[in-house]
């Protein structure tokens, strides 16, 4: 296979993965469908809500890591449901207690119930912190480039802009600001809320996103096995889109077949 460029492995905090896709854990059924849809999503990294999810510090309740082992998958700690600093930081100082001494997070600090935006000035203060004190931050924020810039010089292992609001399905409502974040980012930069469908999912990797993470667009689909595995095939068909070039637009019409020679 030709390709205009080489690829290359996503690599987050010095560690490659085979998968672009990152999927959530939460709002499933069950634990078994949770299991068959983060298999058939292909996914290396699975993102779990420390405040929400039991992964042993609830001993007597189903625990999440019986089906989401450690040992296939890197579990990346959340700290969705925070609202300010101070919580986000004791989160993941949890999570990593509970993960024997795991560094890799996910930090999000939310400004409300209502929109779930990103408060800037809370992740911030808590990014930097969290890089302070050894931890490998991945950060979910707003779909601006000086913020993301800013979040990177802190130290982040990789820039989250949302595509939209946390779980709306609106899919990517500024695709020209993400552009703008992933022209400057010198390290990856993942999609993370918004995302509906496959269609979604293949334009953020269209653009050069370097992963895309989502819960709700699988767990909330009639079929959320079957959607896993269409978020998958989108996302590796996005990158091949990437990587290949697409064709420039034109405003006039362009003949498939040579006009010369016509019988």
């Amino acid at each position: 296979m030709t390709t205009t460029h080489a690829d290359r492995p996503l690599t987050i905090a010095g560690k490659e993965y085979n998968s672009r896709l990152l999927v959530g854990s939460g709002k499933y059924r069950d634990l078994e469908q949770t299991r068959e849809a983060t298999e058939a999503s292909g996914a290396d990294i699975i993102t779990v809500a420390i405040r929400r999810v039991n992964i042993g510090q609830h001993a007597n309740e189903p625990n999440l890591l019986d089906v989401v082992p450690p040992s296939r998958y890197t579990i990346l700690p959340n700290t969705a449901g925070c609202y300010n600093a101070k919580d986000a930081i004791y989160t993941l100082q949890l999570a990593r207690e509970l993960l024997n001494g795991h560094k890799l997070v996910k930090l999000e600090v939310l400004g409300d119930e209502k929109t779930l935006f990103p408060n800037m000035p809370e992740t911030l203060l808590a990014a930097r912190e969290l890089v302070r004190d050894g931890f490998d931050v991945m950060v979910y924020c707003s779909d601006d480039p000086i913020q993301a810039r800013m979040l990177e010089d802190i130290g982040c292992a990789a820039i989250m802009p949302l595509a939209s609001l946390i779980g709306s399905g609106m899919g990517i409502l500024n695709p020209w600001n993400l552009s703008l974040i992933i022209e400057q980012a010198k390290v990856p930069v993942i999609v993370d809320a918004g995302v509906g469908t496959a269609s979604d999912a293949a334009i953020a990797m269209e653009l050069g996103c370097d992963g895309v993470l989502m819960n709700s667009a699988i767990a909330g689909a009639q079929d959320p096995v079957r959607m896993a595995r269409a978020m998958r095939l989108a996302v590796e068909a996005g990158r091949e889109a990437y990587l290949a070039g697409r064709m420039p637009r034109k405003f006039a019409a362009s003949p498939s077949s040579p006009m010369a020679g016509r019988i």
